[in-house]
């Protein structure tokens, strides 16, 4: 299974894509295996507040419904319009074209919590 080195991760299997201030967040991989086909996204509006390890949103699969939490506290910027007609995109491309939502990152530090790719492969294999 495929874990980018270039991105940070999160113990509830979300991903983090850091460019300048700004933060993509999306599922791993490893994640979407779990869930099955995806149906359905459910993401903030742009202008909202998310907080590390809260809830922000939710993917319902064929399987169940599944929370998604914040890896890191922001104010979300921009939100993936794509994934309301084709939520598939998180199966197919889970890093590039299933990006969920881009935030302003508000405490650099909280990136620290976050798991580097061979921490989270190793998290995932136990």
């Amino acid at each position: 299974m495929d874990f980018p080195k270039e991105l940070r991760y999160s113990e509830e299997h979300e991903w983090v894509r850091v460019e300048g201030n700004k933060a993509y967040i999306g599922i791993t991989a490893f994640a979407q295996s779990e869930l099955g086909d995806i149906v359905f996204v459910e993401l903030p509006e742009v202008g909202a507040t998310i907080t590390q390890d809260e809830p922000f949103g939710s993917v319902e699969s064929v399987k169940t419904v599944s929370e998604l939490y914040a890896p890191i506290t922001g104010k979300v910027l921009e939100v993936n319009g794509e994934l309301e007609n084709a939520p598939e995109l998180v199966n197919s491309s889970p890093y590039d074209q299933a990006w969920m939502i881009v935030v302003e990152i508000s405490d650099a530090s909280e990136l620290d919590k976050l798991l580097d790719a061979d921490k989270y492969a190793a998290m995932v294999q136990e």
